[in-house]
């Protein structure tokens, strides 16, 4: 009997659910809203009946079970502490998977990137969460909740410090900055009596570009602004002491590969970030550390995930091209698709 693989992808916003046969060969896929207990009125119940309807969907149009699975990958938003996570498993075994492996979404970039499926993914996007898995099986995440983990980065974070930091200097004798007069333009400023007001309207309204605000901080940073490139420093150091403290609490038998997701990496265009974040690790881990800029989709990690379930080691070179360029293919005909 022809044996199948799940992997599925749960974000803030939307999910994929792709289904691939044990030969690396894609076979369909499904993409809908979240399933994360987070974002969903009735929270676990809501994470079952989701996932549940959808992976329904994509058995019956292929005349398949669950139980035709050899292998599922699950990285879902919202899966960050251990209740979290015991609820989750929880859910996915009612649906009737056997052999299946869960965690926060973060790590489905170690295993998309990775040369060896282990490492740590530091994700800076709207938020920042690190997480990494060793050789030896071990998994650790380090922060994902806020400032009380030290999540200072993210787009929300560097958004709000770029405000702040203008406000800085109109209001609390901070440091001049080239972003003042381009945020005063930008949103039609005429009196610094009206900046606090007009910033505060704008970030309610739902109707700030965060990534316009964002590209302005890394031009001024690049243009040699100390505010801006200080703001992103500090950026850099937080995440890369969550990313060093990851590698601490792990055992990583060789090098350890950094995986950089997430928009704000992926966009970066300013060095002072980085350079802030690689900072952080070598000053602080006596280990080889490579950086990876992840460049596939994190959907694919799931995918070589269950891969690796199904047949009891992480595919090799060859089928782990297969298995991204299918995915690479499949996500071409959801450009768009929310």
């Amino acid at each position: 009997m022809k044996k199948y693989i799940i992997g599925v992808d749960g974000g803030n916003t939307k999910t994929d659910y792709l289904l691939f046969d044990t030969e690396g060969n894609f076979v369909d896929g499904l993409r809908s809203g979240t399933c994360s207990h987070e974002g969903l009125k009735d929270s676990f119940d809501g994470s079952y009946r989701v996932m549940k309807e959808q992976l329904e969907i994509l058995f019956k149009r292929n005349n398949i079970t669950v139980m035709d699975i050899a292998g599922a990958g699950f990285g879902l938003a919202g899966a960050d502490v251990p209740y979290q996570k015991k609820k989750l498993n929880e859910i996915i075994s009612k649906i009737g998977f056997e052999n299946f492996g869960m965690e926060n979404d973060g790590f489905l970039g170690v295993k998309a990137a990775s040369p060896n499926g282990c490492g740590v993914c530091s994700i800076n996007g709207t938020g920042t969460v690190t997480v990494g898995m060793d050789e030896l099986g071990n998994h650790v995440q380090v922060g994902g909740v806020g400032y009380l983990s030290g999540d200072e980065a993210g787009g929300a974070f560097l958004t709000r410090r770029t405000f702040q930091a203008v406000y800085d200097e109109l209001y609390r004798v901070g440091e001049k900055t080239s972003m003042t007069k381009e945020l005063f333009e930008k949103f039609g400023i005429t009196d610094k009596e009206d900046y606090l007001a007009t910033i505060v309207d704008v970030s309610m309204s739902g109707k700030l570009n965060r990534t316009e605000i964002i590209q302005m901080l890394f031009r001024h940073a690049n243009n040699g602004d100390n505010v801006a490139k200080n703001v992103l420093r500090t950026a850099g150091r937080c995440m890369g002491l969550s990313v060093a403290g990851c590698i601490d609490n792990l055992d990583f038998q060789s090098t350890a590969y950094v995986i950089l997701a997430g928009s704000v990496w992926a966009n970066a265009a300013a060095p002072d970030m980085f350079d802030g974040f690689k900072d952080a690790i070598e000053s602080n881990i006596n280990k080889a550390v490579e950086y990876i800029v992840l460049k596939v989709a994190p959907a694919s990690g799931a995918i070589i995930w269950a891969m690796e379930l199904a047949n009891g080691a992480l595919p090799d070179e060859e089928m782990r091209a297969k298995i991204l360029e299918n995915v690479e293919a499949y996500q071409k005909t959801q450009a768009g698709t929310k």
